[in-house]
């Protein structure tokens, strides 16, 4: 056990130095406008919580293909940038960089993932559908072999203008069922050529991107991968899978690994408390105990990896858990996401000891399922309407607080996800337009 807490400074392979360890996970904004520019929301967001305390801000998916984006409020880096594009990422950055803080862009490509409001046609490895109901999700098609080229460099592309608008890092997002993930899961990855069959060839895309990037940005700059230490699925990316991955990531000269899980198909990341993995692997029962959702297969990951510090977001809620996990080992960095969008400065409460435990909204938020839904209602249907509620609630609070508003904590979940949806396709009606 080591004397490392919340408090400490932490240097990166790369020379960087996070100022804490507590960094402010990512999570969706929507803020963009229809040319999926940043604009003066992101600013007043970001001020907010970077004079919160954090050592280091991971931003939302910044896409780097406008035709394949996680939800129509996307920002997208593609392309030669504009001068007035420049000058809103410019301000962006400078925004979540104030007070001695690290920005860091997390750039992503959606896949199968993209809504239908964005495109009837995603694409993805193979020709595999999310296996929601509903149709959320068009049937994608196969990539081909120069579209995935093409995407490696759309990467580094983002990664460049990040860096030369003043961001001070990125994180290439590999988990969570987007593009990169769904390359590494053999459910959905059934190609034949190179970039399918074996691990090291489902991994080739996310390896060759991190390459890719790092020639982009150089050797001093923060390149961060996000990683599921599992999919939840039978016959999945398996946590082993995750370990030998981030043996890979380790000896490319990555400068943080962050530890996560699930996708749509198993929304894990989005609320364990109200659902759980019914396949291969499930949370385990001691890292529940231990608060954070995924520290136990970051502990593996640890002892697997020499050089590169991990982060472990979700779950984190007492002052006691984060130091305790911090001191063991098991992590580097604590990830802290949703109570963020309650409470911008949260972790100057926890530097300072003014608050040793994080209120629980994830206990409190629920859609109600008996007397919204009714007593025989399929269980699997409530839970993930329960998980979409919730993730509308706290995307409505962040989007009060990029309209320089506090965020509504009285505010229903129901509420929330008809305001939500509602939301969703007005704005992929005016994403539309503006093409």
């Amino acid at each position: 056990m080591s004397d490392t807490t919340i408090n400490s400074p932490l240097t990166l392979p790369c020379g960087a130095t996070l100022k804490n360890r507590i960094a402010k996970g990512a999570m969706t904004e929507g803020l963009a406008d229809p040319q999926n520019r940043a604009t003066a929301r992101h600013v007043r967001l970001y001020e907010r919580w970077a004079d919160g305390g954090s050592g280091m801000l991971l931003t939302g998916n910044v896409q780097v293909d406008r035709r394949y984006l996680e939800r129509p409020g996307n920002v997208v880096i593609e392309g030669p940038q504009s001068n007035e594009q420049r000058a809103a990422l410019a301000a962006y950055a400078e925004a979540g960089t104030r007070n001695g803080t690290h920005l860091w862009m997390q750039l992503s490509h959606a896949g199968r993932q993209t809504p239908a409001a964005v495109t009837q046609e995603p694409v993805a490895p193979s020709a595999i559908e999310v296996e929601m109901p509903g149709g959320q999700f068009g049937k994608p098609r196969a990539l081909t072999g120069d579209e995935i080229e093409d995407i490696i460099q759309r990467f580094a592309h983002a990664a460049g203008i990040a860096r030369e608008t003043g961001f001070t890092g990125v994180q290439i997002h590999g988990a969570h069922g987007y593009l990169i993930s769904e390359f590494l899961n053999p459910r959905v990855n059934q190609r034949t050529d190179e970039w399918g069959g074996s691990l090291e060839n489902r991994a080739r895309l996310l390896m060759e991107t991190v390459k890719a990037v790092r020639a982009r940005v150089g050797a001093d700059f923060p390149i961060s991968v996000k990683l599921n230490s599992s999919d939840f699925q039978k016959g999945g990316f398996s946590h082993q899978d995750s370990i030998q991955v981030a043996k890979w990531l380790d000896d490319a000269g990555l400068d943080l690994l962050e530890v996560s899980g699930g996708n749509y198909e198993q929304p894990v990341m989005m609320d364990t408390e109200g659902f759980e993995p019914v396949y291969e692997e499930k949370v385990r029962s001691s890292t529940r105990k231990r608060e954070a959702y995924f520290l136990e297969y970051a502990s593996d990951i640890s002892k697997a990896v020499g050089k590169t510090p991990l982060m472990v977001t979700g779950g984190f809620r007492t002052i006691a858990a984060m130091n305790e996990a911090l001191a063991s080992g098991d992590t580097d960095v604590v990830g802290i996401a949703r109570p963020l969008c309650v409470d911008a400065a949260l972790p100057n409460k926890l530097l300072d000891g003014s608050v040793s435990e994080v209120r629980k909204w994830e206990k409190e938020l629920r859609l109600g399922p008996t007397r919204i839904f009714g007593p025989n209602s399929p269980i699997d249907l409530i839970r993930g309407l329960n998980a979409w509620g919730v993730q509308g609630w706290y995307c409505l609070q962040i989007m009060r607080m990029g309209d320089g508003q506090n965020p509504d904590t009285r505010m229903s979940v129901f509420k929330a996800l008809r305001s939500y949806m509602s939301n969703e396709q007005k704005a992929a009606k005016a994403m539309a337009k503006a093409a």
